[in-house]
Order: structure tokens, then C-alpha cells, then sequence
């Protein structure tokens, strides 16, 4: 039986009862904005991701076994009646563009530079790590490089170029890369298929003594969780999925230019997300709650300024600002400051 492939639909249907309003879908395109999920086509918009996929059609056709070709350049209605609307482009990857993204040739973006404790070593670049020559390697263990996922097969392996990315992974409102590379999707399974971009000899080992500036996890494996988060003037919200958190083991610490978390699960593992701050915050002012699906953060901005991304990183780039003069949040706004901006705000204040 086809399945109608419209956005929004995704039922299976007989052809001999497909008519002119079988089919309820969205002619417009998926808005993943500041936290919020929406149909370009549609007014409701909601926050979490199964209730975006539940949002029923605006528009009756008939089904389809053929995919709809990318929708034009949206626009985000305005709370003033649609007077002063926000253009949205979305390119071939699915990455989403508020408004413009130009900035003057003759005001070069700063360089945000965090404060580091001169006690603690600066963490190893990962294009820098490689298995120590006399390391001992199992049959069959997993180089340890991101997007990489080859096998060790015998000491020819530690010879093989390894193609992956040095970054971290980078969840934001909908879109998923690297912090490495430029490229954005919205579908984790095509952004399980984004190439590597840096290569070196694979790596099967720990570089030694990673857990010297944590909790012990000897008797503990190390896990990954899916994070994403969104802004407001005021905050920073972070998310961290995770189930069956043990809550009393569990650790966070807010410091003014930096944020530590040490995650305990029930079973023993462990998740560890430390990393400087790409602004200062407020950390009286902070907070976070632990929820049976997700741990979530506010972290009080201690400026308005708008982050390009939780850490300081001069290679990433900011695909969504929010107003900060004119208008309610987003919405309206005739500027959008972001910390590049800095200069350029202030020789308008002048």
C-alpha cells in the first residue's frame, strides 16, 4: 500500500479512495524557532517536538506518492497584525535564516574570549589525540573519533586514515551539525550522515588521565545525551534529555563564565558536559529543575546580548537572533544585537 509522502500526512492509502480531500497536510514548510515548532502555513506553534508532528493539516488534497519540492521563502507573521513581518529563508541543508544576515565589511566581528583558570590545563584538541604506540588495542573495540564507527581489525587499523569530526555535536531549535562544520540539517538521520571534515589515524584508546578533572568513572561507562536550548533577552533555557536520572548524585554548578554538569544515571553511567560560556551569566539568579525525561537549565543572561552558542567558538555560526529594540522578543524587532555586534551598537547609541 503507498504511503502519501505530503508534509504533515504520511498515511498509507488505496488509490481506488484517494479523492480530492482525503489528504490533510501542509503546504508550507517546518519553523523551528527559539525553542518553538511550527508550519509556516500555520498559526499554532508549540514547543515540543511530538506535539509539532501532531499539528493537523491546513490545506485538503488529494494523497501523494511524490514529495514535494522545497517551499518557498517563508515569513514570521507579526503580533501587529502581519504590518511588519520577518522574512525566513531556509536553504538546501534546512537551515533557517531570520531576516538578514549581512553585517558592515568595515566592523570585523570580535573574537569572545573566555576566562580560563590558570590552575586548570587547557582540555586536548581532539585532531591532536592518537593512541599511545605501545597501546593495546581488543579485536572489534570502536575508534573513539566523532562519526567515524570503524572497527579495530588488527594492527593495520592503527595505520588507516579516519575521516570524522573534531567538534561537538550542535542541537539548536531543530537544526543538528557540528560545531566543526557550517552544515545544518534538521533530520537526525542525515545528520548521522555528515561526513567528517578533518582526517587523522584513528583512535581506539582514552588519551590518559580524562578522569582526573571529574568523578570517578572507572566502574562507570561514559554516555552521550541529545542537548538542545533557546534564548529569550533575559535567558538562556538548556535541555538535556535523559531518563532515569539518579537525582542525588547528580551535580550541577553555575559559575559566571562557565557551567558543569555531572549526570547520574540509575545504572551506574555517567554524563559529563562542562564547557566555558560564550556570555556571562548571573549564577545566584540561575536554576535548574530535574524532570523524568530531561534536565532542564535557565541561566540568567547578565547582559542582552544574544548567543550565537552555549560555548565560545569563533567557528560557529549564528542562524538565530532575537530583537532587543522595537517589538516583543523576535517579533517586530528592528534590531537584532548578537555578540558580534557589540561595536556596532555602540556607535549607535552614540
Amino acid at each position: 500500500m503507498p504511503v502519501c509522502k505530503n508534509k504533515g500526512c504520511g498515511k498509507p492509502f488505496e488509490e481506488t479512495e484517494n479523492y480530492p480531500t482525503s489528504c490533510e497536510h501542509h503546504p508550507g514548510a517546518p519553523v523551528f524557532h527559539e525553542g518553538l515548532k511550527s508550519w509556516s502555513c500555520c498559526t499554532k506553534k508549540v514547543t515540543d517536538f511530538d506535539d509539532f508532528l501532531k499539528i493537523p493539516g491546513c490545506a485538503v488534497g488529494k494523497h501523494s506518492t511524490v514529495a514535494p519540492t522545497a517551499a518557498p521563502a517563508a515569513t514570521n507573521p507579526s503580533t501587529n497584525g502581519g504590518a511588519a513581518a520577518t522574512p525566513v529563508t531556509v536553504n538546501a541543508d534546512g537551515v533557517e535564516t531570520y531576516g538578514s544576515t549581512a553585517k558592515p565589511a568595515s566592523l570585523p566581528t570580535p573574537a569572545v574570549t573566555p576566562k580560563v583558570d590558570p590552575a586548570t590545563p587547557a582540555a586536548p584538541k581532539e585532531e591532536d589525540l592518537a593512541d599511545a604506540p605501545d597501546a593495546q588495542v581488543a579485536i572489534g573495540a570502536t575508534c573513539k573519533r566523532n562519526a567515524c564507527g570503524q572497527k579495530f581489525e588488527g594492527p593495520s587499523s592503527k595505520d588507516a586514515d579516519c575521516v570524522f569530526h573534531p567538534g561537538t555535536a550542535v542541537f539548536h531549535e531543530g537544526s543538528k551539525g557540528w560545531s566543526c562544520c557550517a552544515r545544518k540539517v534538521l533530520e537526525f538521520d542525515e545528520f548521522l550522515k555528515i561526513k567528517g571534515c578533518t582526517t587523522r589515524k584513528h583512535r581506539f584508546t582514552e588519551p590518559a588521565g580524562t578522569s582526573a578533572s571529574g568523578p570517578d568513572t572507572s566502574a562507570a561507562s561514559t554516555v552521550k545525551c541529545r542537548h538542545d536550548w533557546y534564548q529569550t533577552q533575559t535567558t538562556v533555557t538548556v535541555s538535556i534529555f535523559a531518563k532515569k536520572v539518579d537525582k542525588a548524585a547528580t551535580s550541577v554548578v553555575f559559575a559566571s563564565d562557565a557551567l558543569k554538569i555531572d549526570v547520574k544515571f540509575l545504572d551506574g553511567n555517567v554524563f559529563r558536559f562542562h564547557t566555558a560560556l560564550a556570555q556571562p551569566i548571573d549564577p545566584a539568579a540561575s536554576k535548574y529543575e530535574i524532570l523524568s525525561t530531561k534536565i532542564e537549565l535557565v541561566l540568567k543572561k547578565a547582559n542582552g546580548i544574544s548567543w550565537a552558542s552555549i560555548e565560545p567558538n569563533d567557528d560557529i555560526t549564528s542562524w538565530t537572533t532575537f530583537g532587543t529594540t522595537g517589538g516583543v522578543g523576535t517579533i517586530g524587532a528592528k534590531d537584532a544585537l548578537v555578540a558580534g555586534d557589540v561595536d556596532l551598537a555602540k556607535m549607535r547609541m552614540k
